[in-house]
């Protein structure tokens, strides 16, 4: 199982990119082994401003449909459009080619609520 250390995580198994006041998020290596074969994403929040640990979207994989949690307050200004065609990518490369959004965040304190990977690691006992 791969887990980046330059990432931050969740309890809710999203991993975080952050790049100035933009955060990419995508689900964790560990969350789609737990899905199995992702079929389907499903972001309709593209250009709303939600709060930290709202709905964004979904995660439809064979045998269950997953919500998946905002894990910065902010503006959602991309979803991976890509995923819409080739919803493999979140099994293939969780950490690259399956990212889900970006979020312009709007209160950087919300930082500190983060997981570093050592600490993501303990919760999923790896």
């Amino acid at each position: 199982m791969s887990l980046p250390s330059d990432l931050k995580y969740t309890k809710d198994h999203e991993w975080v990119r952050i790049e100035g006041d933009i955060a990419t998020v995508g689900i964790t290596d560990f969350a789609q082994g737990e899905l199995g074969d992702v079929v389907y994403v499903e972001v309709e929040t593209e250009g709303e401003t939600l709060d930290r640990e709202e709905v964004f979207g979904t995660v439809e994989a064979v045998k269950t449909v997953s919500d998946l949690f905002l894990p910065l307050t902010g503006e959602i200004v991309e979803f991976n459009t890509a995923l819409e065609s080739e919803p493999e990518a979140v099994n293939e490369d969780p950490y690259g080619k399956g990212w889900m959004i970006k979020i312009k965040f709007t209160d950087s304190s919300e930082l500190d609520s983060l997981l570093e990977a050592g600490a993501y690691q303990e919760l999923i006992g790896a």
